[in-house]
């Protein structure tokens, strides 16, 4: 999902269409709710989700400088509250699985709950 999202703005196309899955529609609402994409719809019968990508200006600058995935199958980092990175000094976001669900990494510190870092958006 998050390399679909990359290529799409890096073409600067409007949208781009991802399998349907429970944890991709919780981190497109997070994208939704943090300002880095316009938003998304889900198509149940074709099972993918639309994210429609956000751009500033004439020149149609991505609202999405940089995406990157911090947990891998190989290697999955997870964290306490007090562990939880700040991405970008605070101006982007990172994009936490936990126990009480997906969420940001400020809502997590408020909450004080750790988890799986899945992603880092700025």
């Amino acid at each position: 999902m998050l390399a679909r999202i990359r290529n799409a703005s890096l073409a600067r196309h409007e949208r781009t269409d991802v399998p349907l899955s429970k944890l991709k529609v919780h981190v497109a609402e997070i994208l939704r709710d943090e300002g880095f994409v316009l938003g998304f719809s889900v198509d149940e019968g074709a099972r993918t989700i639309s994210i429609q990508l956000k751009y500033h200006g004439r020149d149609r600058h991505s609202a999405i400088a940089g995406i990157r995935r911090a947990s891998r199958p190989g290697r999955r980092v997870y964290v306490g509250h007090d562990e939880i990175p700040k991405v970008q000094n605070g101006t982007g976001v990172a994009i936490l699985s936990t126990s009480q669900g997906v969420m940001t990494d400020r809502s997590a510190r408020e909450k004080r709950v750790g988890g799986e870092i899945l992603c880092e958006v700025w």
